[in-house]
């Protein structure tokens, strides 16, 4: 991990805050799959909409890596509410895919700083309630249904999570990849890695001006953390990175849902950053950690 940080500052490519958001996403599209495993075939991918509380059709792509009817997980791709897209996640959703045997689909959901808060927060919960609703018009068993994500992704899932709890719709699993869940950044996993290690301080602040207000951030739809109560909500699988900004709040999303009584599988990969799980060709601990997500969606949804 040292070694690649070192290469990473060697290109001096310009941080994601002193870019606009068009700039931000164009860059990103092209680093994000450099580190990841190639992408690997599978039966069945489609592209395919789904439609949004306000009428907007939203992209998703699905990857199923048989046609039987399967058991579907709701993934959200990281990146700050403002980057990133189906495609930067390709690899990692067909690996998910691929090593569980459970149909993976990718939303596109809508980004900031056009969309701003909560747009991206109901466009995960509608995505979520279409598939339990419409997901065996593709094929899929909504009857075993989890969400999940990584960074901003994971974020949307906890949200989500706590909806379904409260609409009744029953979800098997919430998979929480480096989480954000706090509504301020001061955790001294905060200071400890503000720079140097992929997420810088300045990137984060510039991520949350874009997508929501100071006064809204304790809202419990950015910062989970701040929800009244966690009771009921789905099982959870939690993957944390030591050397992450976003360690210590996820560290306490997990103690707080354990708290509740939700049954938590935490497991923190040692040495690593945030993102560490795209890093498949050059991190081992990426490999092990799409393995444990994978053994998670199997556990649950088996």
């Amino acid at each position: 991990m040292r070694q690649l940080l070192e290469r990473m500052q060697r290109v001096h490519a310009p941080p994601f805050h002193t870019l606009s958001a068009s700039e931000a996403r164009a860059a990103y599209a092209r680093g994000a799959e450099v580190l990841d495993l190639p992408r690997a075939p599978l039966p069945r991918v489609q592209d395919l909409t789904i439609p949004s509380d306000d009428g907007a059709a939203l992209p998703a792509r699905l990857y199923a890596a048989g046609s039987e009817p399967r058991a579907v997980l709701l993934y959200l791709h990281g990146g700050g509410f403002t980057i990133g897209s189906i495609d930067t996640h390709d690899s990692l959703c067909r690996q998910l895919a691929l090593q569980s045997g459970v149909a993976v689909v990718s939303l596109g959901y809508r980004l900031a700083p056009e969309h701003r808060f909560p747009t991206a927060a109901d466009d995960a919960w509608a995505a979520l309630q279409w598939l339990a609703r419409a997901g065996h018009t593709l094929g899929l068993d909504p009857s075993r249904l989890a969400i999940g994500g990584d960074s901003a992704g994971a974020t949307l899932s906890a949200v989500s999570a706590i909806r379904a709890r409260d609409a009744g719709l029953p979800l098997a699993l919430q998979l929480l990849i480096t989480p954000g869940t706090a509504a301020t950044t001061d955790s001294p996993s905060h200071q400890a890695f503000a720079q140097g290690f992929v997420l810088e301080a300045p990137t984060i602040q510039w991520f949350y001006d874009q997508y929501i207000d100071r006064t809204a951030r304790h809202d419990w739809r950015f910062a989970p953390l701040e929800a009244d109560d966690l009771d009921g909500v789905a099982p959870a699988c939690v993957l944390l990175a030591e050397c992450d900004p976003l360690a210590d709040e996820g560290l306490a999303y997990a103690d707080r849902l354990r708290a509740a009584g939700v049954a938590v599988n935490l497991e923190i990969f040692r040495g690593v950053t945030h993102d560490f799980i795209k890093m498949g060709r050059v991190i081992p601990e990426a490999v092990r950690a799409q393995q444990v997500a994978a053994a998670a969606l199997v556990q649950a949804l088996a």
